[in-house]
């Protein structure tokens, strides 16, 4: 399956038997599907039957859909552009106050003026209609997701080598964390030296409490998360489908085991900092790698 950028554009303009008709889609990244339409009121018996196409072939996005329908003039039925009328007269008569002038406009004269007529839709088009209105909407969503099938390609393969890099970046963790065992065996031995105190403590609670320390001083189980959550995150990108969601929650994952990790490299040295710079370098990638999935489907 391909995976899908939610930022697109397509448009088809179509003739009809008796006009033109134009159909804009444009989409942009949103969490759920957010449908918008923009078309003459005589059109709208003819929006649910678009919005159940629009909902089969999308999952998610802020899609805007304008449909725009000219009849041709020698068909099209006129109606006086009542507006622009208004406006004329009404810029008729304070010119003539301005300036003093005694003066009837001349309807003859105002209705020669380029947009007094206009062209309508009918008020109850053709049943037929509706079959040209739908197949031009599916032939826009399918301009519209050839596009964003070719965005989301290219962001997937940015993806790609974002993962690559933050595999690298865990198995240079787990170099420095072998190198690093010695350090972090002392500073346990540490903290139970100062836990102790001089005091004598049970066999078992002594175990127990080596346990909890040693969990707070090793970073094992972090790399072994990051490594499982990065090779979940190449299959991902890899079967392809709406993905962005599931992305956004493994990332978080992600971050989470790699935060764990900056907070237990203090205290150990050289390697505790070079630990800290290669963990800082999987954060800063693991949220590029979040910034461009939000606009994955």
């Amino acid at each position: 399956m391909t995976i899908r950028s939610m930022t697109g554009f397509a448009r088809v303009r179509r003739q009809s038997p008796d006009g033109e008709a134009v159909i804009t889609v444009k989409s942009v990244n949103h969490r759920g599907l957010d449908l918008h339409f923009q078309m003459p009121s005589a059109l709208d018996p003819y929006e649910t039957a678009m919005r159940g196409l629009v909902r089969k072939r999308m999952s998610r996005g802020h899609i805007e859909i304008r449909v725009q329908y000219h009849r041709n003039k020698a068909q099209a039925p006129l109606a006086l552009n009542v507006a622009l009328l208004d406006t004329y007269l009404d810029a008729f008569r304070q010119a003539g106050h301005r300036h003093s002038i005694t003066s009837e406009p001349d309807l003859n004269a105002a209705l020669r003026v380029p947009g007094m007529f206009e062209p309508t839709v009918e008020q109850e088009p053709e049943p037929e209609f509706q079959e040209f209105l739908v197949a031009m909407l599916e032939e826009a969503l399918t301009e519209l997701n050839l596009a964003r099938e070719r965005e989301g390609a290219e962001t997937a393969a940015v993806l790609v080598e974002r993962t690559k890099s933050i595999r690298g970046a865990v198995a240079t963790v787990r170099d420095i964390r072998s190198r690093a065992l010695p350090a972090f065996q002392q500073r346990l031995r540490e903290r139970l030296a100062e836990l102790l105190g001089g005091v004598s403590i049970e066999p078992q609670r002594l175990v127990q409490e080596a346990a909890i320390l040693a969990d707070k001083s090793d970073i094992g189980e972090e790399i072994a998360r990051l490594e499982i959550h990065s090779e979940q995150l190449d299959q991902m990108l890899e079967n392809g489908g709406e993905v962005g969601k599931k992305l956004d929650f493994l990332l978080q994952e992600m971050n989470r085991e790699a935060n764990t990790m900056l907070s237990k490299t203090n205290g150990i040295g050289e390697q505790g900092l070079s630990l800290t710079e290669v963990a800082l370098g999987i954060k800063a990638d693991i949220e590029k790698i979040r910034e461009q999935s939000l606009n994955l489907e």
